[in-house]
């Protein structure tokens, strides 16, 4: 009888887990500074299955552009862009955590140091 409780008991708390995982599938929009002090809108689109994150973001020239290396791991979640800017290719670094209709970035130039900082919603 115990071992049966035992095993209810890591049952349940695997299944608590899985519930508090975050879902970010759907349409997030965001300000995001720019280097020259002004902000642009930018639009996430993901797509979540499990513990890996697709999608798209918009792109500085209004072409969508894919997300790459996606994970969710609880309320948190990574992903990376490519862009290519004259004929160089930049590899964006985003890391953010959920809180509702809410995701805080932290989103750093591959091999750079300085980090930019926004909030992206859930919309539509």
């Amino acid at each position: 009888m115990r071992k049966l409780w035992m095993a209810l008991a890591v049952a349940l708390a695997l299944f608590t887990v899985t519930a508090a995982a975050a879902d970010v599938s759907g349409v997030w929009k965001a300000q995001m500074p720019g280097r020259d002090g002004q902000t642009r809108e930018v639009t996430f689109n993901f797509k979540q299955s499990g513990d890996t994150l697709t999608g798209t973001t918009s792109g500085f020239r209004g072409a969508d552009v894919q997300i790459s290396e996606g994970k969710v791991s609880g309320d948190e979640i990574s992903f990376a862009v490519v862009r290519e800017f004259q004929g160089n290719s930049m590899k964006m670094l985003y890391k953010g955590k959920v809180a509702g209709d809410e995701i805080q970035f932290r989103m750093q130039r591959e091999g750079g140091e300085q980090v930019r900082e926004f909030t992206a919603k859930k919309g539509s």
